[in-house]
């Protein structure tokens, strides 16, 4: 469900506040614009995330972290932690 390069990185941006497309696309610099709408909709459909189209001219979009999705953020905290810890042997091994 958090498999991959992105999505654990997309939900920490949505974990504080939501987001368009483009304030995403600007945080995670070296992610195409296929691979964000892929692992967005990915996430979406997982029902992690939420979308919201609002009735505007031009239109706007914008994701959030879901209740369900929430679930999630003592992990990635839990994983975040152990990198930390682990940063100069993981360094080293590469």
């Amino acid at each position: 469900m958090i498999g991959g390069k992105w999505k654990c990185l997309i939900l920490h941006l949505l974990t504080n506040k939501t987001h368009r497309f483009n304030e995403l696309r600007r945080e995670l610099l070296e992610v195409t614009q296929r691979m964000l709408t892929k692992q967005l909709r990915e996430l979406e459909t997982s029902q992690v995330i939420s979308r919201t189209i609002y009735a505007e001219i031009p239109p706007r979009v914008e994701y959030a972290i879901t209740k369900y999705g929430r679930t999630l953020v003592p992990i990635l905290e839990a994983m975040h932690a152990w990198g930390e810890q682990h940063i100069n042997q993981l360094a080293s091994s590469t």
